[in-house]
Order: structure tokens, then sequence, then C-alpha cells
């Protein structure tokens, strides 16, 4: 039972780095479409995408970080992946733009090395 726990765990912990490329690269194909071709702006930085991104970020952070945290007992995975997770909420403060793309885009590498971090303490 334990192992079928961390294969679930480190799938999650893969599934975190992943979503956290998809929303980088969401950042940065938005402004460049958007910019470049006014296309899309309607779709492609709709709030409603940012927020439900951010919920499911919290959400697989908190199970996979936060459980690697109890097993392997340390704090920097859960630390570097919360500071990326604030980074992320500030950015939802911000008008769409160049600010706010900084912003995520600094949160969802924090939170991607800290579930790199996870995997490897994981071994």
């Amino acid at each position: 039972m334990r192992s079928a726990l961390s294969s679930i765990r480190l799938r999650l912990d893969r599934a975190g780095v992943a979503l956290s490329g998809l929303c980088a690269a969401h950042c940065l194909a938005s402004i460049v479409i958007v910019s470049s071709f006014g296309l899309g702006g309607e779709i492609l930085l709709n709030p409603i995408i940012h927020e439900v991104g951010l919920v499911i970020a919290l959400v697989v952070a908190a199970v996979a970080i936060g459980w690697g945290a109890i097993q392997h007992r340390r704090a920097a995975p859960f630390v570097i992946a919360m500071t990326g997770l604030s980074f992320m909420g500030g950015a939802l403060a911000l008008p769409h733009g160049v600010f706010e793309a900084v912003l995520t885009i600094i949160g969802v590498a924090l939170v991607s090395i800290g579930h790199i971090l996870n995997l490897r303490h994981a071994h």
C-alpha cells in the first residue's frame, strides 16, 4: 500500500512539473499571439484561466509537496513551491501584461523546482 501511495505522489510531482511548463508556455504564447496578431485576447487572457490554473497548482502542490515533506522531512521543496505559489497569486492582482507574465513565470519556475526537489528526495 505504501508503494502505491508513493507512486501517486511521484505522479503528482511529475504532473506539477508538466503543468508548470504548460503555464509558462501559456503566458509566453498569450503575450506573443495577442500583441503580435491581436488574436485570441478574450480567450487567452481570460482571468478564469489564471484563477483555475492557480487552484489546480495549489491542490497539486499541497498534496504532492506537502506529502513529500512529511515523508522525507525536508522543508526546502515546500518553502520553494509555496514561494512560487505566492508569486503566482500576486500575478493575479496585476493587469494582464509583461509584469503579470514575469511574476507568473517566476512562480511556476519555483513551483516546478519544488516538485523536482521533492522527486529527488523521494529516492
